[in-house]
């Protein structure tokens, strides 16, 4: 395993390093979870990939606690592409709010995506899968978001009490010493409004091959079904539900990284850059430029 510091994240990079071919893969997790989270993939992955991990920022108990702005996570995100990628576009495999990360970085630096796999989450913001949910759904999401964003603002032993009762609740499959109030701050800007807020993120409209697999056992869902048939639709797309929670990749890791290998196998040779050939290196200019275009 190689290990760098980017903009003060430990990265962790598994995979055949000496292979100029092998492709990166940069996995973003979502909430409560850790690098950690993608352990199972990285195990199978790494013999032909490049996995790249990385504790979102905020999310590192052993770290100052502290909030980032939208802004501020994808300027981070965009150096930690730089760092690994070797010039080349990445596979994005994001889950949760890395899916919120990961897909608001696709849409400010296309080029630097070839591939998407998203888990679990789809169109979550948009009217379609807002309208699709009942009235019970709302306040069940409502609630658990508020709770959170509660333990985010009041802190300390309370907050994390908040949090991980929270957790407890919600079934999550991360480890409890692991989970802290400091990992809630997008529940907070995201009913809060503040903290540079998450009104600036751009709808979410994939040009590239995606994989998208979710779980079915939940209480509701974070896509809509017009936005997964569209997305089946397409040439180098796929859709895939699983019989599980929110943590497809943890509960049948098996089933999912094989799903995974055989989606990319299939479209490692018809996989499409979005803008030109060759190397890609995404200037600090060009992305203060990709983000006023974005908003």
């Amino acid at each position: 395993m190689q290990q760098l510091v980017v903009d003060g994240i430990d990265i962790y990079i598994d995979g055949p390093e000496e292979d100029e071919h092998a492709e990166t893969i940069v996995m973003i997790h979502g909430w409560p979870d850790t690098y950690r989270l993608w352990e199972p993939q990285v195990a199978e992955l790494r013999h032909r990939f490049r996995c790249v991990r990385f504790t979102l920022p905020g999310f590192d108990k052993s770290k100052q606690r502290r909030s980032y702005t939208l802004d501020a996570t994808m300027r981070i995100l965009l150096h930690i592409v730089n760092s690994v990628n070797r010039k080349q576009p990445v596979i994005l495999m994001t889950h949760d709010w890395g899916c919120v990360f990961g897909y608001e970085f696709y849409m400010r630096h296309r080029a630097a995506v070839s591939r998407i796999v998203g888990v679990d989450i789809g169109d979550a913001n948009s009217e379609t899968t807002l309208r699709s949910r009942s009235l019970g759904q709302r306040m069940m999401l409502n609630g658990y978001q508020n709770v959170l964003a509660l333990g985010w603002a009041i802190g300390g032993g309370i907050g994390n009490l908040i949090t991980r009762t929270m957790a407890g609740i919600m079934k999550v499959p991360s480890p409890r010493e692991h989970i802290y109030s400091g990992m809630n701050y997008p529940y907070y800007i995201l009913t809060a409004g503040n903290i540079g807020s998450y009104r600036a993120l751009v709808p979410f409209k994939p040009r590239v091959p995606m994989l998208f697999i979710y779980g079915i056992r939940k209480p509701f869902m974070f896509h809509s079904g017009p936005w997964t048939e569209m997305l089946a639709a397409r040439k180098g797309c796929k859709v895939v539900a699983f019989n599980t929670g929110h943590w497809p990749m943890v509960s049948e890791p098996e089933r999912f990284n094989q799903v995974v290998l055989d989606w990319l196998d299939g479209v490692a040779e018809a996989a499409p850059k979005e803008e030109g050939d060759g190397e890609v290196v995404v200037t600090e200019e060009q992305a203060a430029a990709g983000d006023d275009a974005a908003a």
